[in-house]
């Protein structure tokens, strides 16, 4: 046997002790990690309906327990139910003397266990919740890790559905505050108190994509509450929500104006297009309260009137001016007919009772004597007669005063009739009015937008 395959040989046997070595200390470790458990934690060694005791083991303080979180996403925000989904990975951290042990130099960093009833658990509950559920694929999304000097941190991934009320005032200009109660429910703050952990309580995932919201911030705070039983430690976080107006913009603001636009089409139809001119107004009316009912039936009625309330109504409104206007200028237009041809029969009775006087008076000249004689009055009056001086003299001081013309009332002249004039001083004063309205609509809520900012 050569030199090289003998060294060969020593190397593999060495290469197996080794191996074997590492897995009796894997071995052996484990077992010290499992006696290290039934230390801490064997029958009669530990109670966990017991709560530990305070800092430094004082009896008479509180247990403190301090939480932190990490948002993992929000999948809805439910304006008609107002409650939104969220779900998060929940952590707390509290110390226990009772579950102190020794690291093994080092080498035991923790332990772990996935039963939360094996130690004593902080009474938490969130107090705003609707529903809520564990995750247990595929296997229970929970951990319990105790470290060497008896620090405990408990961490679960769950979902829960949370109330938000909400104020609508402004929707869809609006900004909304969701808040995420905790709360002791049997401890009181004689016996344990929540605290936010330190740094950074609250982890957000990145690019969370909500479908018309933004979440713009959020605020850690306490709200401990006073009830007949004592005093309990609360924690919340503040979630400020600012709604994406866009998809509103497109969805409502757009069309309505759309159709308010389109109801202005009959005022530039002629008057005596009486099916198309109704139809018209019909099917936009029709139209425009479609949309309204559409909107309200997405939000919850609620007793104070929103920022959409205010928009559709009055598009609504305009859009039932509109027919409104016809009818006007259709009535307009048969009273002027109407007195047309009475002022024809009047002209064409005055024009007979003319005809009929003049024969009458040739009849009368023919029968009296040819050579009496008449008094004729001169025709035409001498530049000395009195009268004729008069009217001269009116008429000197009205070419010396001449009226200032109307241009309103010359501009209405070019239209022979009343229900054509109607037709021309709404084509003007509509879009005025409406684009008055965009102003004083778009200034108020953009800028109590900012002004209601409270956070």
């Amino acid at each position: 046997m050569g030199t090289g395959h003998f060294f060969w040989v020593i190397f593999y046997f060495a290469s197996l002790c080794s191996a074997s070595l590492a897995n009796n200390a894997k071995i052996n470790f484990r077992e010290k990690e499992k006696k290290v458990l039934d230390q801490i934690l064997g029958a009669g060694k530990y109670d966990a309906r017991i709560r530990p005791s305070g800092i430094n083991g004082t009896e008479n303080l509180p247990t403190y327990v301090y939480v932190n979180m990490f948002l993992r996403s929000i999948s809805k925000i439910d304006d008609y139910k107002m409650e939104y989904s969220v779900q998060l990975t929940f952590r707390e951290q509290w110390t226990d003397e009772r579950l102190k042990f020794d690291d093994i130099q080092g080498r035991l960093k923790y332990l772990t266990l996935t039963e939360a009833n094996r130690v004593w658990m902080p009474d938490l509950f969130f107090s705003n919740e609707k529903e809520g559920h564990f995750h247990n694929i595929i296997m229970p999304n929970v951990y319990i890790r105790i470290f060497p000097n008896g620090s405990v941190l408990y961490s679960i991934r769950i979902s829960l559905t949370l109330a938000c009320p909400m104020n609508l005032k402004l929707y869809p200009l609006d900004r909304q505050i969701c808040s995420l109660r905790m709360a002791s429910y049997g401890w009181t703050t004689n016996d344990l108190v929540f605290l936010w952990k330190e740094g950074d309580p609250v982890q957000v995932v990145k690019n969370l994509h909500l479908p018309r919201f933004t979440l713009e911030k959020f605020l850690t705070d306490y709200c401990n509450s006073k009830t007949n039983t004592g005093e309990y430690s609360c924690l919340k976080v503040d979630l400020l929500f600012k709604r994406e107006f866009s998809y509103y913009l497109i969805q409502i603001y757009i069309p309505c104006c759309m159709l308010v636009i389109v109801s202005w089409v009959s005022f530039w139809l002629d008057q005596g297009a009486v099916p198309a001119r109704v139809s018209l107004g019909v099917t936009t009316l029709l139209t425009m309260a479609t949309q309204t009912s559409g909107i309200n039936a997405s939000l919850p009625p609620v007793s104070y009137t929103k920022a959409i309330d205010v928009w559709t109504g009055v598009c609504l409104t305009f859009v039932f001016g509109a027919l409104l206007e016809f009818a006007l200028v259709n009535y307009a237009s048969r009273s002027g007919s109407n007195k047309a041809n009475m002022h024809k029969e009047n002209m064409k009775k005055k024009r007979r009772d003319l005809e009929q006087a003049s024969i009458d008076a040739a009849s009368d000249l023919l029968d009296t004597d040819s050579n009496a004689t008449f008094a004729m009055k001169p025709l035409v009056r001498h530049p000395g007669d009195p009268l004729a001086l008069e009217k001269l003299r009116q008429c000197e001081v009205h070419m010396q005063a001449p009226k200032r013309p109307n241009c309103c009332k010359t501009w209405l002249s070019k239209f022979p009739t009343r229900s054509k004039r109607i037709d021309v001083i709404s084509r003007i004063t509509f879009p005025l009015v409406f684009a008055l309205f965009n102003l004083v609509y778009w200034s108020t809520y953009l800028f109590r937008e900012e002004e209601d900012e409270t956070f």
